[in-house]
């Protein structure tokens, strides 16, 4: 419960009507869940329109809406306020309401188009096993300490956001690693949240189906680092082009890392294994368990934020050098005829390059890269031939299937995919549509050590098809299919 006129702080009010002198028992966006004593607010989506569900809100008991036009009727015993934007709004009154849980954590978002989970999910086992109790906010999962709450988006809404990161001060955590989403910066859902620092991993062509320019891609994401306060710190890859543009504002102190030029935290690759990297962070040299050239950045930037963190370094590379990844980054299995399976969330033209480039360096002889590739429905279409052509260069073989067609019709997903071939990788693919199929085949395919890659799903354990979630684990899967080949 909190006092409506405390948590307008912040909020740019245009018009008011009806007294603010009142008790606010929630805050809701979903009319649904409106019960007596909430506040409605009625957000612009890119689905609906939640001020066509004023006057039902106000039916179930909504004392306040916030709204960014004034129905043409006002009810007297309702209170109206109307504001520019009403998700700038809710992320203000949400971080008042929830008592501000940002400002007494050690918040660290990490943002980017690849390796944020990975990332986020590295700095909170590093963090967790150097003695401190840690919060994830991730695409994989929520954590409070060892508690796992199921993530629904990359980022979560403001409200549950601000939630989520008030459960975490009360339940006694001290740091707190956050994926952050372009879709999340762009929809205000981390507006009033206070960071003490920000790692950009990298930028490349993805959610174009939403921001619709890649210049408007980076603007967003730039933003987010835009609104640092100086007393943070903001790191970013000095690898990537854009590494230096996107710290270019920010008020934050600048830190980069590097496995090619001077930064302040260099690495170098000496091994790349199947075991993992044997490489120097800062000239130390340590063995890892990560595998790939992508993850020797995740390692630097992980590194990095625990030095801009104030943990010694020492002790830091002895922890990281334990570490596994994230559930589907670069997730592998061997079966008893030693072919090497590996499930991968590579569902970007630069992170299936990426995989594919780092089981090409893995390979010792004449193994056949195989691998099974779908494209997500009612996403980004520009990277449907694009995949296709990365994997049937990089590739030996290649599957093309379903991924979450959602809405769309899988086969015409495939078919966008493969205009992206020329004649030399028409003659590498063949088209399964069925995803459990796809594997079978696949791994019917496959010798001894052959290298077959599951890509773009990695850890999720569905598969989405005409908005229904169908339970679907490309690892549980890949692991049967081995079992069955090998009775």
């Amino acid at each position: 419960m909190a006092k409506l006129q405390d948590i307008l702080y912040n909020v740019r009010l245009k018009a008011v009507t009806g007294i603010t002198n009142l008790d606010v028992k929630d805050i809701q966006t979903d009319s649904r869940k409106v019960t007596s004593g909430s506040v409605f607010v009625a957000i612009t989506g890119t689905v609906s329109n939640g001020h066509d569900f004023i006057d039902a809100a106000i039916g179930k008991g909504a004392s306040v809406i916030i709204c960014e036009v004034m129905p043409n009727v006002l009810k007297d015993e309702v209170t109206y306020l109307q504001v520019n934007d009403t998700a700038e709004a809710v992320a203000n009154m949400a971080h008042h309401f929830y008592n501000e849980p940002s400002t007494k954590l050690k918040l660290v978002g990490v943002t980017g188009t690849n390796g944020k989970t990975t990332i986020a999910t590295l700095l909170y086992k590093l963090f967790t096993k150097l003695g401190y109790k840690c919060g994830l906010i991730s695409t994989v999962q929520n954590q409070i300490g060892n508690t796992i709450v199921p993530a629904t988006h990359t980022t979560p809404d403001a409200i549950s956001l601000q939630s989520l990161l008030h459960d975490m001060v009360e339940a006694g955590c001290s740091h707190v690693f956050m994926e952050v989403s372009s879709h999340a910066i762009h929809q205000h859902r981390t507006t009033a949240v206070e960071f003490v620092g920000g790692i950009f991993t990298n930028i490349t062509h993805d959610h174009l189906d939403y921001h619709k320019t890649f210049d408007e891609y980076i603007r967003v994401k730039k933003k987010f680092f835009d609104g640092l306060p100086s007393a943070a710190f903001a790191i970013s890859n000095l690898d990537d082009k854009r590494g230096q543009v996107m710290l270019q504002n920010t008020a934050a102190k600048k830190h980069f890392y590097s496995l090619h030029t001077v930064a302040d935290f260099k690495g170098k690759i000496l091994e790349n294994l199947l075991t993992g990297l044997i490489m120097t962070v800062n000239d130390k040299e340590v063995h890892f368990r990560l595998i790939g050239e992508f993850n020797a950045y995740n390692i630097l930037a992980v590194y990095g934020a625990a030095m801009c963190l104030g943990e010694n370094s020492e002790e830091v590379l002895t922890i990281m050098s334990l570490l596994t990844s994230a559930e589907g980054r670069f997730d592998y299995v061997v079966s008893d005829s030693k072919i090497i399976g590996i499930v991968d969330y590579a569902h970007t033209p630069d992170a299936l390059e990426n995989v594919l480039h780092t089981i090409k360096k893995l390979r010792q002889g004449n193994e056949q890269v195989i691998t099974v590739v779908g494209c997500g429905g009612d996403r980004d279409k520009t990277k449907r031939p694009e995949m296709a052509e990365i994997a049937c260069e990089l590739s030996d073989r290649v599957i093309f299937t379903s991924d979450n067609p959602r809405s769309e019709d899988p086969v015409e997903i495939i078919k966008e995919m493969e205009q992206g071939l020329g004649s030399a990788a028409k003659r590498k693919f063949m088209s399964v549509t069925d995803r459990k199929d796809a594997i079978k085949m696949a791994v019917s395919m496959a010798k001894p050590f052959d290298i077959l890659l599951v890509a773009g799903k990695g850890h999720e354990k569905y598969q989405e098809i005409k908005g229904v979630k169908h339970p679907f684990d490309d690892k549980a899967v890949l692991k049967e299919m081995f079992e069955l080949f090998e009775k």
